[in-house]
């Protein structure tokens, strides 16, 4: 009886991570390697060996780690037979090719590494453009590597050859592409602003944080959406945003992006430019952190920084620390909080619902800021009226008023329901503004 053939998959590569730590370095992962290979897993390779890790004051410009350290890595190599070698740091082209001949196997630096995982988890055209835009630009300075096996002397006799003349091809052909895609992005990013300024009356809040802190889970809780969610690197990288209804029957809409990263190549930074950009338009930010991790605070930096970069006036007015549920020693909740005593806090867990009622009251406080509070007078007979009145905020009063033949109420709405209510309201219902509404936009368009 024959077998129905089934789909093989490609093989798992196994991998052997190695790093050098320079005294700019955060001192995260010192002799562990733990986020190069998380990176690692959520590439799909399997880590083999220990990990090798040099402290160096400045990296060799020939082969970033010293002489020592690079046969020690070869030796591993010879040991553990891996299909390549990781190195957890931005390698130059040169530098690259001696690692290789001095290995035997591929060498992949940290960046190579993480625009691997960006490709295989872009799903919408925006993220793959950007992605591609990133390798590009990454792999130009990296095309004679790719052309050893046609390298010539340059200039002398008899070696002006196909390689010289294929790697030149292939530079004004990238050149080319980058210079599409940067156009193409340029235009999704114009239409971005565009879909922005249209929400302009909505109050928008925006959930930013590293990488894995748990933000896509909180989205889902928080909405009841089903955006997909995993406890793995990069997990999103497209801004999703969905509507959410306070406990006061107020919406607000709530936005997740790509996360953060320690050493996050300037070129993958700059191809989401449009993407990170977003959180720039948030009413409010909140920080979220996973707090069980041993590194949150370094990881908390990484994230100030990086807004810094976006725009040096951005910050997260809460700080939402995530995961609370896996925390073995709350005291180390304190040392997260140190220099943040201007913003609030609340300890959750996405995934339980521990401290998601305390994170709505805050939002709400926030959002009352920028309220308006309205008296709004509608007919008895103006049913559609009053069930407008009734759905678009937070009722503070309540009352029928018999003389005057109509139903009193007070209200508390964002700016855009208040826009909302004043068209939709019937000719004979009367709105009247008590308070004005604040406006409290992180930054002003």
């Amino acid at each position: 009886m024959s077998r129905s053939p089934e789909p093989t998959r490609s093989p798992q590569e196994r991998l052997l991570v190695c790093g050098v730590i320079l005294p700019d370095f955060p001192p995260e992962f010192d002799g562990e390697l733990s986020e190069a290979r998380a990176l690692a897993a959520a590439a799909g390779a399997e880590v083999v060996g220990e990990g090798i890790v040099q402290r160096r004051a400045k990296c060799h410009p020939a082969t970033l780690m010293g002489k020592g350290k690079v046969e020690e890595v070869a030796q591993q190599v010879q040991a553990l037979s891996p299909d390549a070698v990781l190195v957890d740091n931005d390698l130059t082209p040169a530098q690259g090719r001696n690692l290789e001949k001095a290995f035997g196997v591929r060498v992949i630096d940290r960046s190579e590494l993480i625009l691997d995982i960006f490709a295989r988890r872009a799903q919408t055209a925006q993220a793959r453009l950007q992605v591609e835009l990133a390798q590009n630009e990454y792999l130009l300075p990296r095309l004679r590597r790719m052309w050893t096996h046609l390298e010539r002397m340059e200039g002398a006799i008899g070696t002006r050859g196909p390689g010289e003349t294929q790697l030149e091809t292939d530079r004004r052909l990238l050149n080319r592409r980058i210079s599409d895609l940067k156009s193409k992005l340029a235009g999704i990013e114009r239409r971005k602003k565009r879909q922005l300024r249209t929400r302009s009356e909505e109050f928008k809040v925006g959930l930013v944080g590293y990488t894995n802190a748990g933000k896509s889970t909180l989205l889902n809780r928080l909405t009841g959406a089903d955006e997909f969610a995993a406890d793995m690197p990069f997990a999103t990288l497209d801004t999703r945003t969905r509507k959410w209804v306070l406990s006061d029957r107020r919406t607000v809409l709530l936005s997740d992006t790509v996360g953060f990263l320690q050493r996050l190549p300037h070129y993958l930074v700059a191809s989401f430019h449009a993407t990170l950009e977003e959180t720039v338009h948030a009413d409010l930010l909140l920080h979220v952190v996973d707090a069980s991790h041993p590194d949150a605070a370094l990881q908390m930096r990484a994230v100030d920084q990086v807004l810094a970069e976006i725009s040096p006036h951005l910050s997260a007015e809460i700080l939402v620390l995530n995961k609370i549920d896996r925390v073995e020693d709350p005291i180390s909740l304190h040392l997260l909080l140190d220099g943040r005593e201007h913003v609030d806090v609340v300890n959750v867990s996405a995934r339980s619902g521990e401290g998601l009622e305390r994170l709505t009251q805050l939002v709400e406080r926030r959002l009352d800021q920028r309220a308006a509070v309205v008296d709004v007078y509608v007919p008895f007979d103006d049913g559609r009226s009053t069930a407008l009145a009734r759905s678009h905020g937070a009722i503070l009063v309540e009352e029928i008023e018999s003389e005057a033949g109509h139903l009193h109420l007070r209200l508390r709405l964002s700016p855009g329901a208040l826009g909302n209510l004043r068209r939709e309201l019937g000719p004979q219902t009367r709105l009247e503004v008590v308070t004005p509404p604040r406006e409290t936009r992180l930054i002003e368009d």
